[in-house]
């Protein structure tokens, strides 16, 4: 085999085996359901809603759920993917699956584009074969949940950014400097169409590119400006859509109210637990955008009341969010607990050298533990589990390969000295 051609038939082995592994769990988790005639999926809540929605859209029906309707309550950007695959190969559980295998081959192979940017190809292609053979990200692929679709969009504005850093600022560079910025806009918001909390990084990616461009800060601002006016023109459909169904500015979601109070309530936990929904009932009161300024209200007033809990919750919330094992209760068997364990442990091991070797490299450590240490943060808040760790530990494997990557030279220098 040719030199230059052994990482292109290396990356598509690793993807060959990341849609084997896929397209078996898919196998698997939907012979498990047929199973359990009482049970439809693995996740029921959340799993049932993005299928219900993506039907609307199929069908070509106003984009709602529930009596009385619910029009904004989640993003459009998973319930499209659901749509479209459900436009391909029809209203089935099982090559919905399929299809959405394939979203997790993506992510592989945005991990290794990402990990080629930052650094070589050598690290892409273990980053990509650590993302491969994932248990959790290659289970959670096959789900009816947003988070492979949310990993694949931020990979992707991920991608785009690093892009964008490396466009040098001399005038003939001006014309690629806006268009890597539009496009960065672009692949921000649909990030943010599949995952809201995915918003509070456009202010924190402008203020860092106006402050690393030393010496070119209008050319700067110029790139920023541009970014900004391809995300805003994204989110105009949305936008005006909620405008047009509730009569009010709705940026996200009528979601977040109940979501914040499911983290910060006198019975809360750090886990969700959304029965206080259906028991306080204040749809058959109150509009969907009353609603939710009204848990909204509830759960700052009870943060502010009851500060000791909160910062109790945090931590509680900190600890499941950082657990190696799945917190759910239907992921809790030995066996499950025990695969996951055994790979998180090892590439957070690994991905703490890698941090080690590339401390002085900044926009590396923003790109690859940025998003895990953002989550993070957020579901200190919000409620917690591995769950909305999962899209960020992808561009984490990329410090676990640099880390891999070391160790692997370093021994190899060894055995040559000594030899």
């Amino acid at each position: 085999m040719p030199e230059s051609k052994r990482p292109k038939y290396i990356l598509i082995l690793i993807l060959l085996i990341s849609a084997l592994i896929r397209c078996g769990l898919a196998v698997y988790v939907q012979r498990q359901l047929d199973q359990q005639p009482e049970r439809t999926y693995v996740i029921e809540g959340d799993a049932d809603g993005y299928w219900r929605l993506a039907q609307t859209i199929v069908h070509g029906e106003e984009y709602s759920i529930y009596t009385p309707p619910r029009r904004v309550l989640r993003m459009p950007g998973f319930p499209l993917v659901l749509a479209g695959a459900m436009s391909v190969a029809g209203e089935d559980h099982f090559r919905v699956r399929l299809f959405l295998a394939l979203t997790g081959v993506a992510a592989c192979y945005l991990v290794y584009l990402l990990g080629k940017e930052l650094t070589n190809e050598t690290t892409g292609l273990i980053a990509a074969g650590l993302t491969a053979v994932s248990p959790v990200m290659a289970g959670f692929s096959v789900l009816f949940l947003s988070e492979t679709v949310f990993a694949v969009t931020m990979l992707f504005s991920l991608w785009v950014l690093v892009k964008l850093g490396n466009v040098k600022w001399g005038d003939h560079d001006r014309l690629q400097g806006c268009l890597w910025s539009v496009l960065a806009g672009v692949s921000l918001a649909a990030a943010f169409y599949v995952r809201p909390g995915w918003l509070l990084t456009l202010p924190i990616i402008v203020a860092l590119m106006i402050w690393r461009a030393k010496g070119q800060r209008v050319r700067a601002l110029e790139r920023a400006a541009v970014l900004i006016l391809g995300f805003t023109v994204m989110l105009v459909p949305w936008v005006y859509r909620n405008y047009q169904v509730t009569g009010h500015f709705v940026l996200t979601s009528l979601w977040s109210g109940p979501s914040l109070y499911d983290g910060l309530n006198p019975q809360a936990t750090g886990d969700s637990d959304m029965t206080f929904f259906d028991r306080d009932r204040v749809m058959l009161k109150m509009s969907e955008y009353e609603m939710n300024r009204y848990y909204t209200q509830q759960a700052v007033e009870y943060a502010r009341q009851h500060p000791g809990h909160v910062i109790q919750l945090m931590g509680a919330k900190l600890l499941r969010y950082w657990k190696p094992w799945p917190n759910a209760p239907q992921f809790r068997s030995w066996w499950m607990m025990a695969a996951v364990s055994v790979v998180f442990l090892p590439v957070l091991l690994l991905a703490g050298y890698g941090i080690w070797i590339s401390r002085q490299q900044g926009l590396l450590l923003l790109i690859t533990l940025g998003p895990i240490l953002y989550f993070s943060l957020i579901h200190m808040v919000f409620v917690s589990s591995l769950r909305y760790r999962l899209p960020a530990e992808y561009s984490l494997y990329i410090l676990s390969a640099i880390g891999v990557t070391a160790l692997v030279g370093g021994r190899l220098n060894k055995e040559k000295i000594k030899s």
